[in-house]
């Protein structure tokens, strides 16, 4: 094969690489998992190309070997989830600390990564909906071949004839796992969050006012932008508080180590999101402390989730490795 037809296949092939990734986080609930798994996908379709004869899209034939790779995947037994999904609300006085290994845990993602340009206002507001943990927390629900059909038709919009084909199944069996899958999500459906694309006044007022009460450590201020059902959660730890006086509570107690925080705004999974830098040992500028993805629902703060394993995930977020004092 010459350099021009490898550079030119290498080209069509990187072109579906961020909304094959979408698909495969969605899949996997993992941001490293479904880069693995798009890796694998290019892999596979570079060495086969020879053989693709254009009897489908180029589109519909990658998907077909990412879905393969994701359920080959899925086969092993993953499934994440996040706190709320494993355990109750623990009372902030009966609050302990226990981590879970990496595998058990949803995953945040950069939307960068996962969220195609698109022109239509609609596919987008769909796109970033969906990328939202509790929504990719509510697929892990669902059994492999479900889940792929779901996304296929409901969030990529794939007519069922092209998903049959694309699963080497019939329209009756897609249809029905469609009924099935989203009868599922019915149970353990994701509460809707605001749009956030791009963020009206009154969030970008809402956020300005959550980093001034974070970083001065003005818990009667938060308290007011929180929900009364709130929720505060810190994967690796399976604990997670809902109400904000639990909030509040664990933060003027074994939280209050974050006093004096920096916030600096990015996004994640299509809502707004903060790098969390805890003041430095040393006493001389910040270091990274976690990842803090936020949800607003109604006009205030719903959901606060810490990821605290920060060495996987400020390089990931292209997040600065300290802030100077």
């Amino acid at each position: 094969m010459s350099d021009l037809a490898t550079t030119d296949i290498d080209g069509r092939l990187e072109a579906h690489r961020t909304e094959l990734t979408g698909y495969c986080y969605r899949m996997l609930g993992s941001a490293f998992e479904a880069e693995d798994a798009v890796q694998d996908t290019m892999v596979r379709a570079w060495r086969s190309f020879d053989r693709f004869e254009g009897r489908s899209s180029l589109r519909s034939w990658l998907y077909r070997i990412a879905t393969n790779v994701c359920l080959d995947m899925l086969n092993a037994g993953n499934k994440r989830a996040r706190p709320m999904d494993l355990t109750e609300a623990t009372p902030v006085a009966r609050a302990v600390l226990s981590a879970q290994p990496e595998a058990t845990w949803l995953e945040p993602v950069p939307d960068g990564r996962v969220l195609p340009s698109l022109a239509d206002p609609a596919e987008k507001a769909v796109e970033r909906e969906t990328i939202r943990l509790a929504f990719v927390a509510a697929l892990q629900h669902l059994p492999p071949k479900q889940r792929a059909v779901l996304i296929l038709r409901e969030v990529l919009a794939w007519k069922a004839s092209e998903v049959a084909e694309l699963l080497e199944t019939s329209v009756a069996s897609v249809n029905s796992a469609l009924q099935r899958a989203r009868a599922t999500l019915a149970q353990s459906s994701p509460a809707e969050t605001d749009p956030a694309d791009p963020l009206d006044e009154e969030q970008q007022k809402l956020l300005a006012r959550y980093v001034a009460a974070f970083e001065g450590y003005d818990m009667e201020a938060l308290t007011a932008l929180l929900h009364e059902d709130a929720t505060l959660s810190m994967p690796p730890y399976d604990l997670w508080l809902r109400g904000h006086d639990d909030i509040v509570g664990w933060m003027l107690g074994v939280g209050s180590v974050c006093r004096g925080s920096r916030l600096v705004a990015t996004v994640a999974n299509g809502t707004p999101a903060f790098a969390h830098y805890h003041p430095s040992a040393s006493g001389q500028g910040f270091d990274p402390w976690a990842l803090m993805v936020i949800e607003i629902t109604d006009g205030r703060v719903a959901g606060i989730t810490s990821f605290l394993d920060t060495a996987r995930w400020f390089p990931l977020f292209g997040l600065p490795e300290r802030l100077e004092g």
